[in-house]
């Protein structure tokens, strides 16, 4: 199967259109109504062109950044982004046994150019051996999808070990390790995976003990994505009960205190109070304590 983890996948070409035509606009001091207006275009139709929620012509992209009084070098690239855009998702292969917001995740995985991602309950997916995510599949969506789910997991890996790989910060509470996943036997392979993966210059693991108590964030399993253009806005993906949930850095839609600069602050105040220089020998201690199971 061809790698379809190397560079910017469409998702982010969209994000960064939006991004910038919203920027444009601003820039022009004009509301969204009077853009629609003097484009004899409604008002819903730059609001959902804005949001992505639709794709822009290259004759309507052309004329609205010509009305926005662009240079022609900046309408040049954003046409070729816009064109980027519409292609297809290089993970839409799984589509049959993801949801669009994975698939959205994948895409910013794949292009981002530092990972971070703080786990309270289970291994992060990429540093996932094959036994602990067909356990772990097994357990949450049943033996229906588990292959094709296990070889996603398998290609998303490609990642760190892919040329000019993103630089991977791990934070794992104690939890993580501690329970018993499959058998003795998966979460030994899984913990010497960790062991081996904590080796690699692109990825820091960093564990939370126990007996560090409470800490912010604690129930909360997200990731920060940051991008290595600086017009694509940090993008950060939380989990809980009631689904998936993106937010980007100064978007419209985003949470007085879930956004990402605040988890991205919490994060770094963990790090502070744990280090990665203890995480061999921490993985050691677990690894010896299963051999008695």
């Amino acid at each position: 199967m061809p790698n379809i983890s190397q560079g910017p996948d469409p998702t982010i070409h969209r994000r960064r259109l939006r991004s910038e035509l919203r920027n444009a606009r601003e820039a022009c001091d004009k509301t969204q109504r009077e853009v629609a207006a003097a484009m004899d275009w409604s008002a819903s139709k730059l609001i959902r062109i804005e949001t992505g929620a639709v794709n822009i012509s290259t004759n309507d992209l052309r004329a609205l950044l010509n009305h926005y009084e662009l240079d022609q070098e900046r309408i040049e690239n954003l046409v070729s982004t816009a064109r980027a855009s519409r292609e297809p998702p290089r993970w839409n292969l799984y589509k049959d046994v993801a949801t669009p917001e994975y698939i959205s995740f994948l895409g910013c995985e794949s292009s981002a150019s530092v990972i971070r991602n703080f786990e309270p309950l289970l291994v992060p997916g990429l540093l996932q051996t094959e036994e602990y995510a067909r356990n772990v599949i097994t357990a949450f969506d049943g033996a229906q999808r588990t292959d094709a789910l296990v070889d996603l997991r398998t290609q998303r890996q490609e990642v760190l070990t892919r040329e000019n790989p993103p630089d991977t910060h791990f934070i794992l509470d104690e939890a993580v390790i501690s329970r018993i996943v499959g058998n003795p036997a998966v979460m030994r392979q899984q913990i010497r995976h960790l062991q081996e993966s904590a080796e690699q210059p692109n990825i820091t693991i960093r564990i939370m003990s126990f007996k560090l108590g409470m800490y912010p964030r604690l129930r909360v399993p997200y990731v920060i994505f940051e991008f290595p253009e600086p017009e694509d806005e940090d993008v950060m993906y939380i989990e809980n009960p009631t689904g998936e949930l993106f937010i980007r850095e100064n978007s419209p839609e985003e949470r007085s205190e879930m956004t990402p600069v605040n988890y991205l602050g919490v994060f770094w105040q963990l790090e502070q109070i744990t280090s990665s220089d203890e995480t061999p020998a921490f993985l050691a201690r677990m690894q010896e304590g299963l051999r008695d199971l």
